[in-house]
């Protein structure tokens, strides 16, 4: 019987979820702390549930660098009474799939699995057990330790992994953003099992869960099963990062403030590759900002919109210096980085310079033309509906929508937000946001 569901739900695990005019998004906070955000939808017998925690990258120190990371992958590597292979064994009896997400700002996990009662209630019964009692063996830090170690040993030698961290450093400075995500080899050499577990019982506590679930289940069924969730976790120290009774769209102060920067900081770091590699660029906006949507559309037309874009016009079409040149924001709980890239010939790394600084320059002075503009617009508003054509994209905009505290009706303001944004709104948000003068420039590789 199982093997009939399991090839059925195969078969239509991508299967496209129409758009509708608007998700009803249902939403209620829990008594032991955390937030739950569900959609419910029963066309196909799936289930999707993210449990985030603001336990990011974001909260290690320079000293316990890759703490937070890996925190969250031994949670997933034994928990409670189950070792390493059952934790994947009793996973794929029933079907299920468990990962970790993590970033900055997030870590946690994501369980999709049947939504039949027998199926769900094992996958969730793993859930629960790495959430609630990972075992942290001494063994198996050890050994992930060492592979960590290793990874970022092999990437410490690639350009792309020297400008990138090299920007990170610059664009952040002493802010816990500026700290690499995977940690340091001299950091994660010394982090012990008594530190992944004072990390996990500061961090990941109910007062600090947000819990996203879209799928086959009735609200009754998803009350029930955000309960049990929240019932296990420890309620713990009530850390400032997130606030179940805060209001629709504020974002707590989790974290310290990203400064702007004062002055452009350029960077060359040599390296015997072929192409130079250029990261340019400085702290952007934050992921509720009141000029998300103008910096989105004024993006895709800078660097953002491919062979639409700026960016790859004057660098690529006109001049040949790149196969490939883009620009983007990420927005964060506080400022994330905007960025432009690029990889050009060594001896064109300075023309490449100067085009992107002028580029840059004009396209904050001028602003996109109205042809560029209704161009982006089109693109922006009619590629939408691909983000939420299935269980899996809605969820994890729901997450999103969660951890972030959007209002619950972002999903579907956001083609109505992109038709609204005019040229003077786009002007106006980059002259605020993007200083040329106040550009990081890191070039990896050099001139001739």
């Amino acid at each position: 019987m199982f093997v009939e569901r399991l090839v059925f739900m195969l078969g239509v695990f991508c299967a496209a979820l129409p758009a509708s005019a608007g998700l009803n998004i249902q939403h209620w906070n829990l008594p032991q702390g955390g937030v739950v955000y569900f959609v419910e939808n029963h066309d196909l017998p799936m289930l999707d549930i993210s449990v985030d925690f603001a336990a990011g990258s974001a909260r290690d120190t320079a000293a316990t660098s890759g703490l937070a990371a890996m925190t969250n992958r031994l949670m997933r590597l034994g928990a409670g009474p189950l070792s390493e292979q059952q934790v994947a064994e009793n996973l794929a009896d029933v079907g299920a799939n468990l990962s970790g997400r993590f970033d900055q700002d997030r870590g946690g996990f994501t369980l999709r699995t049947l939504s039949s009662m027998e199926e769900r209630t094992a996958a969730l019964a793993v859930l629960q057990a790495v959430l609630t009692q990972p075992r942290f063996d001494a063994a198996v830090l050890a050994r992930e330790t060492q592979r960590a170690v290793a990874s970022i040993q092999d990437a410490s030698v690639k350009p792309e992994y020297q400008g990138g961290k090299a920007f990170q450093t610059a664009i952040f400075g002493d802010h816990p953003y500026a700290l690499p995500e995977e940690g340091e080899i001299d950091t994660l050499g010394k982090l012990t099992v008594t530190d992944l577990q004072a990390f996990h019982r500061k961090y990941y506590v109910a007062p600090n869960m947000v819990i996203a679930i879209m799928g086959d289940i009735t609200r009754a069924e998803a009350e029930a099963l955000a309960m049990n969730l929240a019932a296990a976790l420890p309620k713990g120290e009530t850390p400032p990062a997130l606030n179940a009774a805060l209001p629709k769209g504020e974002t707590p102060p989790a974290l310290p403030a990203v400064s702007a920067l004062e002055k452009a900081v350029d960077t060359l770091i040599p390296h015997h590759a072929s192409q130079s590699h250029l990261f340019m660029g400085m702290p952007g906006m934050k992921r509720i900002d009141p000029d998300y949507f103008p910096l989105l559309v004024g993006n895709y037309i800078l660097g953002g919109g491919g062979f639409d874009s700026r960016m790859l016009i004057e660098i690529r079409q006109k001049r040949g210096l790149a196969y490939s040149a883009y620009s983007y924001f990420s927005p964060m709980q506080e400022l994330g980085p905007f960025q432009i890239g690029l990889q050009t010939r060594r001896d064109a790394t300075d023309e490449a310079v100067k085009v992107v600084r002028e580029t840059l320059k004009r396209f904050i002075d001028e602003g996109p033309s109205d042809a560029e503009l209704a161009q982006a617009k089109s693109n922006l508003i009619g590629g939408f509906p691909l983000r939420l054509d299935s269980n899996k994209k809605i969820q994890e905009h729901l997450a999103m929508i969660g951890f972030y505290r959007l209002p619950l009706d972002w999903l579907e303001h956001y083609p109505k937000a992109v038709e609204a944004v005019t040229r003077e709104d786009i002007v106006r948000a980059f002259q605020a946001r993007v200083k040329p003068d106040a550009l990081v420039t890191v070039v990896v590789g050099g001139a001739g």
